[in-house]
């Protein structure tokens, strides 16, 4: 395995470093002040400079006006969105249209490709089930009306949803035996969707989407078998990233405060217990780097391994899930109080660490997927 990227790979994080370098983590009210959601919608000014960048439509193919990337090149992006606190849905939004043109078919493609590269079309996914802690693609049924499709259920948390366009939601056909799983693209404003409004600890505004009897017409539901499980491994994976950026930009945060902060006359980046619990931190971020880029490279290359793809995912979710909760909880011992000052951006990057580390499931729900995966692939 070679994790060097390739010249278009890194062109992409140049670009991503370029449009977010004006970015303000501050720029929104802090979650900590505000009882509800802290904006009403996503960063629309910077939703188009990246559209103007082509990082939209990273990884659609040259005929739907894209670069042709894979997923390393989109976690490169996402970590550089992960260290300003991004307010855009480029994850949700990235995989979605991906998993439309792997999955769907050409006509659907043709119809939501272009304008979903260019930002005109703007997707995401309910992924988090009914309550969190379930499958999502259980949380929703999908039966037959004639050639339509009638969808019943509920899903949490989804991300972005009253921004959104069009939401990708897994829905299951049967009972256990019987039944597959499809991904439905439901229009916002369909009749029978109703959003009920959630505020994340990170103080974006979530919903909880109720589903009653609505109609998803056959041109708009992708059948493909293993469509919903690649879609929810490129969500992981893409978690992963942010969470990265994130822990990567909070222990910089530290370390220019220990080497500004005196105590007894010395930099309390020179105490040794200081430095060790940096250090420790340190060997964290580098453990989410390596698992994150195994991941991302069986996601991209389809390369066979000891384990199927979700035993590298779900090792990089577990990372992903301590590490970052390590890092800023670090970040807040060292910086003292200052850490918790409203007016010093930490508190945000500890909030949207919280948010990253339970998104799609903590890392207890990984662990025990992982054992599933090592009890029926037995290693040696």
């Amino acid at each position: 395995m070679d994790f060097t990227f390739s010249e278009e790979q890194l062109a992409a994080a140049e670009a991503a470093r370029g449009v977010f370098a004006g970015v303000a983590p501050d720029a929104v009210p802090s979650p900590a002040l505000t009882l509800g959601a802290v904006a009403e919608g996503f960063d629309r000014a910077l939703w188009s400079r990246l559209a103007d960048a082509d990082l939209l439509s990273l990884l659609l193919a040259g005929r739907h006006g894209g670069a042709g990337l894979d997923a390393v090149a989109l976690c490169l992006v996402l970590r550089e969105a992960g260290q300003v606190l991004a307010r855009v849905p480029l994850l949700e939004h990235s995989a979605a249209a991906a998993a439309v043109q792997v999955h769907g078919g050409p006509e659907l493609a043709g119809r939501l490709l272009d304008r979903a590269g260019r930002g005109e079309l703007v997707l995401t996914v309910a992924a988090n089930g009914r309550t969190g802690h379930d499958p999502a693609e259980s949380a929703v049924t999908a039966r037959r009306d004639g050639r339509a499709w009638l969808l019943d259920g509920v899903q949490t948390a989804v991300p972005w949803a009253y921004d959104a366009d069009l939401i990708v939601v897994p829905a299951h056909t049967g009972g256990t035996a019987a039944g597959r799983t499809v991904l439905a693209l439901v229009a916002r404003e369909a009749d029978g969707v109703v959003a009920a409004e959630q505020v994340s600890t990170s103080g974006e505004r979530l919903a909880e989407l109720r589903l009653r009897s609505v109609r998803v017409g056959p041109g708009e539901v992708i059948e493909a078998d293993g469509a919903w499980e690649w879609l929810h491994a490129l969500l992981v994976t893409g978690t992963c990233a942010l969470a990265l950026g994130l822990g990567e930009r909070v222990l910089r945060m530290t370390g220019e405060y220990a080497g500004k902060r005196e105590q007894f006359g010395h930099p309390i980046a020179t105490f040794q217990a200081v430095a060790v619990q940096a250090a420790d931190r340190y060997i964290d971020l580098r453990a989410m780097e390596a698992t994150l880029w195994q991941a991302a490279w069986r996601i991209a290359s389809g390369a066979p391994g000891a384990l199927p793809a979700a035993g590298d995912v779900a090792v990089a979710k577990i990372w992903a899930a301590e590490g970052v909760r390590r890092v800023v909880q670090t970040a807040q011992h060292l910086h003292g109080g200052f850490g918790a000052d409203t007016d010093y951006p930490l508190h945000r990057y500890h909030a949207w660490a919280k948010h990253l580390e339970l998104a799609l499931g903590p890392a207890a729900a990984y662990e025990e997927k992982l054992g599933d995966l090592l009890a029926t692939h037995p290693l040696g």
